[in-house]
């Protein structure tokens, strides 16, 4: 007898592809156009597995960088470095005045930061985020984020929690304390990081809701 050799369909099963895990950042987008009269916050963060950003080294360094940053285009109005990230308010003039700055920017305050630490290499994570501030309650609540953001940061027992003024921000140029707080030696003109606002809404507009007070903190 010749046996037969039943033939078995073959069944090809496709394997589920994994999904990539999703990167923490700011997404890929076209960011929005950019009107001149809306000051800008803005937020970009350190790479991992660096040190602190306001190491009193790497601070001084961070901030002459910063004072060689404002242009016609392009002005650096407040700023705050924490631990591992950094809040500024700017002013530009349009979207691509906006881009540009903030690309020199980047590079200027990476090259300071690896030139004070003798090393190569990135430096800030991802992509900075950006959001306008369109009227005076919103750049009052930006600048008291921003200037207040050590207190956000800052155990129950951290000493700085209770400060004022956070030596490594723009607090001590605020043209609009209740009660201007005790500065520190002054700077050379040379050295000064932040310029005073030309918008309406940085200049004049946030004051009409009430000038900030040392006890403010972040929402």
């Amino acid at each position: 007898m010749v046996s037969r050799q039943l033939s078995l369909p073959f069944v090809r099963t496709r394997r589920k592809r994994r999904s990539a895990p999703a990167r923490a950042g700011v997404p890929h987008r076209a960011r929005a156009a950019h009107c001149r009269r809306y000051p800008v916050h803005i937020t970009f963060r350190r790479a991992r597995c660096l040190p602190s950003l306001r190491e009193q080294s790497l601070f001084l360094s961070l901030r002459r960088a910063l004072s060689r940053t404002t242009r016609s285009w392009f002005r650096m109005v407040h700023f705050s470095v924490q631990t591992d990230h950094v809040h500024l308010i700017v002013e530009a003039l349009d979207k691509a005045s906006l881009s540009r700055g903030m690309t020199g920017l980047l590079v200027r305050l990476a090259r300071a930061f690896n030139r004070a630490l003798a090393r190569r290499g990135r430096v800030w994570s991802g992509r900075f985020h950006s959001r306008a501030l369109g009227t005076p309650r919103e750049v009052r609540n930006a600048l008291v984020y921003v200037l207040m953001n050590h207190r956000k940061h800052a155990t129950p027992r951290d000493p700085l929690a209770a400060q004022c003024l956070d030596a490594c921000s723009s607090a001590r140029w605020l043209e609009g304390w209740v009660r201007p707080p005790s500065l520190g030696p002054p700077l050379d003109a040379d050295d000064i990081p932040v310029m005073p606002p030309e918008t309406w809404l940085a200049q004049i507009g946030w004051k009409r809701l009430g000038l900030i007070g040392c006890d403010e903190a972040p929402s």
